[in-house]
């Protein structure tokens, strides 16, 4: 990151590592983990974007009471936030309570297709339980409550020492109207407010774009995945108009190429597609910036290296450095590395 150019790096801290039995006395060796790499960024002149919850539950809670579907979390996140701002805060200015806590909900609790994989809907398929017209609602309104609470924590204990700022990551999709009819636009306009209901300090944004339902673009190696540059020009216009101009972060924005098992290397590594979608997206960006004044703070690229991506696993790769999985986890930069390292040198899109 440093090579590159990069002034700031955003991940998670996992629950467990702090509490394994998700409350009682913080775990020393976490803390430490932490704080050694905490430590190492802000040494390089990096700073820590840092998420509390990116989905990875303690086990133990969700055992003991259900997890996100009782109240009785509230008051364990707030702690684990609690302790995290007591512990990292001196130097952490940036926190994220949640990652996208409508796909958390809607994936876990409706879908089934992540953990804890409850649903009613294809229950057959999918689930052994659930209930998909009530549980994604019960734990969207238990993770708000936590936000607010741990929001609050900092608020009323930290933010006047250490000056930092709390957020929330929200799923950002941009949700055009099929068509310029009243009705059209009345539905675009509630399929955004049932997304982005939930502001803070700073908002924090990952996106995509859809008309009528559908996603609109081309598609990259996940088929979720759509390419609408101007959809982020348009979003980020949105929530100027709809939220006052908040301080906005882009926290994920990319695409993923296929990992096939016969592709040569020199090919994956000169990532010509990656190089031209950020470099639209930006543009855009920059137009938001410059023509509408929006209040945009950072871009977070998804992701530095190849990764595990939830349901793909290691079938698609994100990453602006390869990742080679059979030689002790090799990095190896893709040519995305040396445009990012012009494009920060220079501050602007260069394509």
């Amino acid at each position: 990151m440093n090579d590159i150019g990069m002034d700031a790096y955003r991940f998670s801290i996992s629950w467990s590592r702090i509490f394994p039995n998700g409350t009682g006395e913080p775990n020393e060796e976490g803390l430490s983990y932490y704080n050694s790499l905490i430590d190492a960024l802000l040494d390089k002149g990096i700073e820590p974007y840092v998420t509390l919850f990116h989905w990875d539950l303690p086990q133990a809670l969700e055992d003991r009471y259900g997890g996100w579907l009782n109240s009785e979390i509230i008051e364990d996140f707030v702690q684990y936030a609690f302790t995290c701002f007591k512990e990292f805060g001196d130097r952490v200015k940036h926190w994220i309570t949640f990652n996208e806590p409508y796909n958390f909900a809607i994936d876990g609790y409706d879908l089934g297709i992540q953990a804890p994989g409850r649903c009613s809907i294809l229950s057959h398929v999918f689930c052994r339980e659930g209930k998909s017209s009530t549980e994604p609602y019960i734990v969207a309104h238990n993770i708000l409550l936590a936000h607010a609470g741990a929001f609050r924590a900092y608020e009323q204990h930290f933010k006047h020492e250490q000056g930092g700022l709390i957020g929330i990551a929200l799923n950002s999709r941009w949700y055009e109207p099929f068509s310029n009819a009243d009705e059209d636009t009345e539905a675009a306009a509630r399929a955004m407010d049932f997304e982005l209901g939930c502001i803070t300090d700073f908002s924090a944004c990952t996106m995509a774009a859809y008309r009528h339902g559908k996603k609109i673009g081309e598609t990259a190696a996940s088929s979720w995945l759509h390419i609408v540059p101007w959809g982020m020009f348009k979003l980020m216009k949105h929530v100027k108009e709809k939220y006052g101009n908040p301080p906005v972060v882009i926290t994920e924005n990319g695409m993923d190429d296929a990992n096939h098992p016969f592709s040569r290397l020199e090919d994956v590594l000169q990532d010509d597609k990656r190089i031209q979608y950020h470099n639209d997206y930006m543009s855009n960006l920059l137009d938001a910036i410059r023509k509408e004044g929006c209040n945009v703070h950072g871009y977070f690229v998804w992701s530095l290296l190849d990764n595990w991506e939830w349901n793909s696993g290691y079938t698609v790769r994100f990453g602006l450095y390869y990742i080679d999985y059979k030689n002790n986890l090799t990095r190896i930069p893709k040519a995305s590395v040396q445009w990012f390292s012009q494009v920060l040198a220079q501050k602007t899109a260069i394509i």
